[in-house]
């Protein structure tokens, strides 16, 4: 196991990304956002700085947390963006030795109306497999997508999608109904949904947050892990009985809000600190479960 986060959350620009790594002890960032774009977005001398300074600063990039297919995109999109977005993505990929990229399964539709399955399911064949001609891996994250509306639909993404495996997301089920299930649809349960795909499971976020409101779609609040309804020491206490060895990636969305619209510019400064203060708790929470990193892989602070 070893533990990374999306340090775009703590800044911008990478220098202070990485000072925010090394702060918390670990060596590792999922790459998001830089200079406020995402990675397989910049402009390729951009990019080429970024690879530069991750290599001078002994940062590596297990998982690139891409726009493929998102919640912000509609099924009905062009495709050609995708593709383009995939032929980026790729070569971006192999200069960081990065294998694993998330994808999504497009913008889910009002519940009831037409989810255009047959074309949520060619595409994702054709995401898959234009990664895997080339050793990387798709993972897919159960999150505001078709694949979210519960983990019957993400098994069901496993069974039309050969060889696709699965980001799980601690928090994404506190504030997703769980269309399996009988109206009123309840909230999902973050450990029965894990257990449910943990067979397909090779990346995890770490992510905590409360239920909506009624009749709203975000949580009332995100929090610091394990203050929240996500139950992450119950899942991390199963990951670790299951012989998990992947990468748990803090996703605090407590300072910075990815879903946000109102255009304000965070605090930088609470950003930085709040990220810091979360990966030190992911830290003291793993002491307590006595579950520590490949000390090849990262310290703990």
């Amino acid at each position: 196991m070893y533990l990374t986060g999306f340090a775009d959350e703590a800044a911008q620009d990478l220098t202070t990304q990485i000072k925010a790594t090394k702060e918390i002890g670990w060596s590792h960032i999922s790459a998001r956002g830089v200079n406020g774009s995402n990675l397989h977005e910049l402009p390729d001398d951009e990019f080429q700085k970024v690879a530069n300074q991750l290599d001078e600063a002994q940062i590596t990039i297990p998982e690139f947390g891409s726009l493929i297919g998102n919640w912000g995109k509609k099924i009905s999109s062009d495709f050609q963006i995708t593709l383009d977005e995939i032929n980026r993505a790729i070569p971006r990929m192999q200069r960081l030795n990065t294998k694993l990229i998330r994808i999504m399964s497009y913008a889910q539709e009002p519940w009831g109306h037409d989810q255009h399955e047959t074309e949520r399911f060619r595409r994702l064949r054709e995401i898959h497999s234009r990664f895997a001609d080339h050793g990387l891996q798709a993972v897919h994250e159960n999150c505001m997508n078709w694949g979210g509306f519960s983990a019957d639909h993400t098994l069901r993404l496993i069974d039309e999608v050969p060889g696709l495996k699965l980001v799980f997301d601690t928090a994404n089920p506190v504030f997703q109904l769980d269309r399996s299930k009988p109206e009123p649809f309840p909230w999902q349960d973050p450990l029965e949904f894990y257990q449910k795909v943990k067979d397909h499971v090779i990346h995890v976020h770490i992510k905590d947050c409360t239920n909506p409101p009624i009749g709203e779609t975000e949580p009332a609040q995100y929090t610091l892990p394990g203050q929240g309804q996500a139950k992450i020491r119950e899942i991390l206490t199963q990951l670790k009985a299951d012989g998990y060895n992947g990468g748990l990636a803090i996703e605090p969305h407590v300072a910075t809000v990815f879903h946000a619209t109102d255009g304000q510019e965070p605090d930088w400064q609470q950003c930085y600190d709040s990220y810091v203060e979360y990966g030190k708790s992911m830290n003291h929470i793993l002491r307590e479960l006595d579950w520590l990193p490949n000390p090849d892989e990262t310290t703990l602070s």
